[in-house]
């Protein structure tokens, strides 16, 4: 045998094995305006395994969004009534307006191998966690400094003066939830900050006791030695 062959260095012909995996929820929390959306959508963008939860809310549809892509939009009397059906994975409540994830479609999602992203608080996080503890990947985003903070809050000229000075006043007890989380990007620049996000996808997928059909694989391998 040759020493590139004996070393798996001439892999043009060899099939990648396809082995079973319970999908994982990728969690990406944030103080408002450190980053995390953008972050998100540059992750969804860069790997086509991985899938947005799409939240419902109460709050009023901004500019550009669309109703079952960015949000399920609904009212007060509704998501009080997914409330009690028990049709929410987590909920939460944020400056005035309600979040909350929907449970059918991220259960069907996970089962079937597929990884689902989550942009929601900290609140969230740890309601998912209570329930669904070894699916979990928890980024928390920081961001560089306040200042920078605040000029991306400005920035966006989506909130008025007194919101943004509301979320800079909830930054801090947010900012304090950072241990809860088992990773933490500092969004100083978002493409080193996609990279980190999609490396630390990229190992959790590999964990063990998520390739539910790696046992078998094993088995199979043994036998054939």
């Amino acid at each position: 045998m040759s020493k590139n062959a004996d070393d798996g260095q001439n892999e043009g012909s060899i099939s990648e094995p396809q082995i079973a995996r319970r999908g994982l929820l990728y969690i990406v929390s944030s103080p408002s305006g450190a980053g995390k959306t953008t972050l998100a959508r540059r992750v969804l963008a860069a790997d086509r395994n991985i899938e947005m939860s799409v939240s419902v809310t109460t709050r009023a549809r901004r500019p550009g969004e669309q109703d079952g892509i960015d949000y399920h939009f609904v009212d007060r009397s509704e998501f009080e009534r997914m409330k009690e059906r028990d049709e929410l994975l987590e909920w939460a409540r944020v400056f005035d307006n309600y979040y909350g994830t929907p449970r059918a479609p991220v259960e069907a999602a996970i089962g079937g191998g597929r990884d689902v992203l989550f942009d929601i608080d900290w609140q969230g996080a740890q309601q998912l966690t209570a329930k669904m503890r070894d699916d979990v990947v928890r980024v928390f985003v920081l961001p560089p400094s306040g200042h920078v903070l605040e000029d991306r809050l400005k920035s966006r000229a989506q909130d008025p003066a007194d919101v943004v000075a509301k979320r800079m006043a909830a930054a801090a007890a947010e900012i304090s939830h950072w241990p809860e989380y088992d990773y933490v990007i500092v969004n100083a620049h978002i493409e080193t900050s996609v990279a980190s996000a999609l490396a630390i996808l990229s190992a959790e997928r590999l964990k063990r006791g998520r390739l539910l059909g790696l046992s078998d694989f094993v088995r199979t391998l043994q036998s054939a030695l």
